[in-house]
């Protein structure tokens, strides 16, 4: 599989390059040399297959022959041990189910499948994983790595900034998971992963990887969930299916995007964001302006320079597609918490982030089609907002649950990087 820098696109690497290294040049995105396409009758026969077989053939499509098919199945089938089901909300829209993975969110599906990648591209040489998380991410690379051979990871997050019951999901772990409650925001804690990278000495005695979610492993395995759900669709709701993606910094939808250009069946794609709408204006009115982040409800999504926008763009330069097909609409935290309440007067329960997808969906859903959008987290990962908006008490999922009584693990450190740097050269026992 060749990729090349979108910056500069002479910088070409195989996959296992771009897994390793992450980024390109001038910080530019890897992207596809070839698109592959499988035909209407391959589509139709992959949709009888079970989610790791269709999986394989998906990813194979784009890796090829670097990694041995065998082997990639079986990775494949260590990293999606859950389902992605699709739950009917009404008689012509169903959500996609993202979040029965051991963090509760979408990021487990990608995570996984890179720690796969990553712990096989590596053999036996060690790596170590340094990140920084507001939340989620630190939670799904610390169980996507747990207990993998060879690999350390270090996460970094603001003290005191997260939820106690994100912070208890990855900081109660141990092992060879190692977690960091920093002395600042998470800027910070970003800016300290961004000097360790720069420190040559620490990177090459370390193996350091970032593990980052625009990590081309982490795109890939995104598209076999869409494949997935049409899967689980009659043959008339596959002819006219529109598809909702809650977006942020829009990987969610790349990944669609590279469903629907291997050839499964979508009509259109709706981008659905919050306050931070950068993409629908330019969308609207051909301007790429983004605003200072807004605080919003759907705080996974407070993104006002996606980093897979340039990606999105790419796929429609590359298959002569129109960016004005794509649907797009932008949701305030007051329509989002009237249609937590509306999702939750039909019988679903839902947070901020899938009833923004919802929204547009609903609002632009044609007759005669069938409407999903993307659940990406369990409501309980919101449970403060999501009990105060619906007036309602939730039962914490087994993931939570299993782990709200642990003592922390975490270490202690000021925001200053020779005291983690210093942490990270430590010998481990």
């Amino acid at each position: 599989m060749k990729l090349y820098n979108l910056k500069d696109h002479n910088e070409q690497v195989s996959f296992a390059q771009a897994v390793t290294q992450g980024l390109g040049s001038q910080q530019g995105l890897f992207f596809p040399h070839d698109l592959p396409e499988f035909s209407l009758t391959e589509v139709d026969d992959m949709l009888e297959m079970d989610f790791v077989s269709r999986s394989s053939k998906i990813l194979s499509a784009f890796i090829g022959d670097e990694i041995p098919a065998e082997i990639l199945e079986t990775r494949i089938r260590n990293a999606f041990t859950f389902p992605a089901p699709v739950k009917e909300v009404q008689s012509d829209i169903g959500c996609l189910e993202l979040f029965h993975g051991p963090t509760l969110a979408f990021k487990d599906f990608g995570g996984r499948f890179m720690a796969q990648m990553l712990t096989h591209i590596s053999g036996d040489k060690p790596v170590t994983i340094l990140t920084a998380t507001s939340g989620d991410t630190g939670a799904a690379v610390a169980h996507a790595f747990y207990g993998l051979k060879n690999v350390r990871v270090v996460i970094l997050y603001p003290r005191g900034k997260i939820s106690p019951l994100q912070e208890k999901l990855f900081c109660t772990l141990g092992d060879n998971i190692e977690t960091v409650a920093i002395d600042g925001d998470f800027d910070a804690c970003q800016a300290l992963v961004k000097q360790a990278f720069d420190d040559e000495e620490l990177k090459t005695q370390l193996g350091l990887n970032s593990a980052n979610s625009i990590n081309i492993s982490r795109l890939l395995a995104q598209i076999c969930y869409y494949f997935e759900a049409v899967a689980q669709l009659p043959q008339e709701a596959r002819n006219q299916l529109v598809i909702s993606v809650p977006s942020g910094n829009f990987g969610d939808l790349t990944a669609g995007l590279l469903a629907k250009s291997l050839g499964l069946p979508v009509k259109r794609f709706i981008a659905a964001t919050n306050a931070n709408d950068t993409v629908p204006r330019y969308l609207e009115n051909g301007k790429w302006e983004p605003d200072s982040t807004r605080a919003t409800l759907s705080n996974a999504m407070d993104v006002s320079q996606p980093n897979n926008w340039p990606r999105v763009e790419e796929i429609f330069r590359r298959k002569i597609w129109r960016l004005n097909e794509l649907g797009y609409a932008a949701v305030d935290d007051e329509t989002t918490a009237s249609t937590m309440r509306e999702l939750n007067d039909a019988g679903y329960v839902s947070e901020p982030h899938a009833a923004i997808a919802y929204r547009a969906l609903r609002d632009q859903l044609h007759p005669g089609e069938y409407g999903l959008f993307l659940g990406t987290a369990h409501p309980a990962k919101f449970k403060e907002s999501v009990e105060e908006i619906l007036g309602q008490t939730l039962d914490l999922p087994e993931a939570l649950a299993e782990r709200a009584e642990l003592p922390l693990l975490s270490q202690f450190l000021p925001a200053d990087y020779a005291a983690l740097r210093q942490l990270m050269m430590k010998p481990r026992d």
